[in-house]
C-alpha cells in the first residue's frame, strides 16, 4: 500500500499464506496440518488487515477444513470494511496431485460503483465452462490466484488469453514466483491483450484497469468486428447443448 498509494485491490498467489512446500518436498499430511476453519482466527486477522488499510483483499487461497471434515482450497475476498464478502472452493482441484474436496459452485463479489468480480483457482483455467460460468453471472474480471510449478505454465498463460478473449473480460492470473513457483503472473484484457506479464522472480505487479472496457468490447466486439458475447446471449437460447443436458439461459437480470 505505501509502494502503490491509491491501491483498491490485493491479490496474492494460490496458497500463499499456507507456504506451500515444493512439488518434490510435499507431505500428504501437509494440508491436513495447515488447514483452517472458515471463519475462524486466521479469517478475523485478514478482516483487521483489510479494514487496516482500506483495500479490498484477495490473500489467495488457504486449505479450509469444512463442517463436514473435508478439506477444501479455498479462495477467500474482503471488503475494506473488513467483510468476508466471497469465499469460493475450487471446484477443479490438480487431480491426481491435490486431494482437496472440490467445490460445488461458482462465486461472484460486487464492487459498488465499480463491477463484478469472479473467483477461480488455478487449474479451474483448463476448463473453459467455469470462465464461461463465472461470464454468465455477470463477472468482468476473474481473480485467478495460482500455484503452478510445473512445464505446463506456458500453457496456463494460452488459455488465461483465451479464457479472456472467450468471455470478453479481464483475466488477472497471479502465479507463485520462485522458488515456490514458477512466477509469470499476467494480467489480460477483453481482447486478450497482455497487459502486464511479470518475471519467474519476486515481483510486485500493478495495474490500473478500467472494467468500461468490457461493455465497449462485448458491444463493439473484439477489434470491433466480433461479438461473440453478444451473440452467444441472443442466439444461445435457440441452440441445443446436449453436452451440458440443456440450453444457454439468459444471465441473471437479463
Amino acid at each position: 500500500m505505501a509502494a502503490v498509494p491509491g491501491t483498491q485491490l490485493v491479490l496474492a498467489p494460490e496458497l500463499h499464506l499456507s507456504a506451500q512446500p515444493r512439488l518434490l518436498e510435499e507431505q500428504a499430511d501437509y494440508p491436513d496440518e495447515v488447514a483452517v476453519p472458515v471463519p475462524g482466527p486466521l479469517t478475523k486477522s485478514l478482516s483487521e488487515l483489510s479494514r487496516k488499510h482500506d483495500v479490498w483483499l484477495v490473500p489467495g487461497t488457504v486449505f479450509e477444513r469444512a463442517d463436514d471434515g473435508r478439506l477444501h482450497n479455498t479462495a477467500l475476498a474482503f471488503s475494506p470494511q473488513g467483510e468476508l464478502v466471497a469465499r469460493y472452493r475450487k471446484v477443479f482441484p490438480w487431480q491426481p496431485h491435490e486431494e482437496c474436496a472440490p467445490g460445488d459452485h461458482f462465486v461472484t463479489f460486487d464492487i459498488p460503483d465499480v463491477g463484478r468480480v469472479g473467483l477461480a483457482i488455478c487449474y479451474d483455467g483448463n476448463f473453459p465452462e467455469a470462465f464461461r460460468q463465472l461470464a454468465w453471472m455477470g463477472a468482468e474480471v476473474v481473480l485467478q490466484p495460482t500455484l503452478t510449478t510445473t512445464s505446463d505454465r506456458p500453457a496456463e498463460l494460452v488459455l488465461a488469453r483465451a479464457n479472456a478473449i472467450a468471455n470478453q473480460l479481464y483475466v488477472v492470473n497471479v502465479n507463485a514466483a520462485g522458488p515456490a513457483g514458477l512466477g509469470r503472473s499476467i494480467l489480460v484484457d477483453p481482447e486478450g491483450i497482455a497487459r502486464v506479464e511479470a518475471g519467474e522472480g519476486e515481483e510486485l505487479v500493478t495495474d490500473v484497469i478500467d472494467l468500461d472496457a468490457v461493455t465497449r468490447v462485448r458491444r463493439h466486439g473484439l477489434a470491433g468486428v466480433s461479438c461473440m458475447w453478444e451473440q452467444l446471449m441472443r442466439a444461445g437460447p435457440a441452440i441445443e447443448l446436449p453436452v451440458y443436458a440443456g440450453r444457454i439461459q439468459p444471465p441473471p437480470g437479463d
